[in-house]
């Protein structure tokens, strides 16, 4: 456990937009820890980078300190000015033993995310491992480290709530809308091509719905969304004049009074008497009370699903102490593992050794001896020394492993 040690830059004490200037590209990625790796001795090196967080995790016995974080920052050549380096190396945070281990595991569980519960950190945590384990930066220390965390996440995601109700509102307003049981043919009007509404529509896309028409202030943005959806794409302007009827608008502007008014809902809809859905997730709402108040509508709004996202949080948030406990069984668990591991390297080379010195002992040593033996005694000689070679083997592994869960 000495040589674990993390330097981690995150949201916690750097702005996020000064986090991009630690990002490796990728296709300079392996080059650069290679240089690291020969320039400081450290055996093994991966790097995780993420939208909230850039960190180094090595198994060194280096000590990690403020001269060394300010080499380490030179050493990656990332075209950083000396006044952003005195920044980071300020907010950098230290991790090492048994505190970089629970700092891992907190991670890949997302406790140590922006949102809690988000399962997406563990996928880039092994996505960051495996691309630099590939390259040869890593071994069999962060192999064993990197499984505890895998394992110690799934855990935690199996065992515990901390995951199970959504807190985006997007994810909450998309769930509201599946439960309305809207056919995949829905005819579906996006009014708005921001990223709220990119957001949905990439789980309305998951879930093969097909049908959509796109109004945007700027043309190109509602063409661009449009076409990733394979659907229609149409000024602003234009909605007054849309004829083809719709099944579910989904709203996200940043208009400051209602772009729905009774007049635009009463074209819309173009004749058709049934109810319909909106999801009108702008602040304030793009949909005029007066057309709530006259029309049969299953109305979807970003207020009440914030109330249902911090809900929901708050639920997540209780979730900690089960996580933090699941944690704590798994760097305990981790510390024999690793001693036992240790041994299991150590002992490799004693199979070996031990057929060495047989083979020594029937060609050399006793080699003639061994010739003036009838046929029938060389083969009782034969077993005796396979089953003392498999006990040589066995018995050192065994001892060593009682040692250790006696210690």
């Amino acid at each position: 456990m000495k040589y674990l040690k993390i330097i981690a830059f995150t949201h916690k004490q750097i702005e996020l937009k000064e986090l991009g200037k630690l990002v490796i590209c990728q296709e300079n990625l392996t080059e650069k820890l290679q240089k690291i790796k020969v320039l400081f001795d450290i055996p093994e090196i991966f790097y995780v980078a993420t939208c909230n967080r850039v960190e180094f995790v090595m198994a060194t016995a280096n000590s990690i300190d403020h001269d060394f974080i300010t080499k380490f920052i030179h050493a990656l050549d990332m075209g950083i000015c000396s006044n952003h380096i005195d920044t980071f190396i300020k907010g950098g945070t230290v991790y090492e033993d048994n505190e970089a281990l629970n700092h891992l595991l907190r991670t890949s569980c997302s406790l140590e995310s922006m949102v809690v519960g988000e399962k997406e950190i563990l996928a880039q945590m092994r996505k960051a491992y495996e691309c630099c384990r590939d390259a040869g930066l890593t071994g069999d220390y962060l192999r064993m480290v990197m499984s505890t965390a895998v394992k110690t996440a799934k855990e935690v995601y199996t065992h515990t709530s901390i995951a199970k109700n959504p807190i985006s509102v997007v994810s909450l307003a998309y769930r509201k809308l599946k439960d309305l049981k809207q056919c995949s043919n829905a005819r579906i009007l996006i009014i708005g091509a921001g990223e709220t509404n990119r957001n949905i529509s990439k789980y309305l896309q998951k879930h093969k719905f097909s049908n959509f028409a796109v109004f945007n202030r700027t043309l190109s943005k509602a063409q661009d969304l449009a076409a990733d959806l394979t659907g229609e794409a149409f000024t602003l302007d234009e909605l007054p004049e849309y004829k083809k009827g719709f099944d579910v608008i989904i709203t996200c502007t940043s208009c400051k009074e209602p772009i729905i008014t009774r007049e635009l809902y009463r074209s819309l809809l173009n004749g058709e008497t049934d109810k319909k859905t909106i999801v009108d997730l702008a602040v304030p709402n793009d949909t005029s009370p007066e057309v709530l108040a006259e029309y049969p509508v299953n109305f979807i709004e970003v207020q009440s699903l914030n109330d249902i996202a911090k809900k929901n949080m708050q639920e997540r948030y209780q979730e900690l102490v089960h996580a933090e406990k699941i944690i704590e069984q798994n760097i305990l668990e981790f510390v024999p593992m690793l001693k036992q591991r240790r041994i299991e390297v150590a002992m490799r080379e004693v199979p070996e050794k031990i057929k060495e010195i047989r083979k020594n002992a029937l060609n050399t040593v006793f080699a003639d001896e061994v010739q003036n033996m009838d046929k029938e005694s060389r083969e009782v000689l034969e077993k005796v020394i396979n089953y003392m070679e498999k006990k040589y083997i066995s018995v050192p592994m065994i001892m060593a492993k009682e040692i250790l869960i006696n210690s």
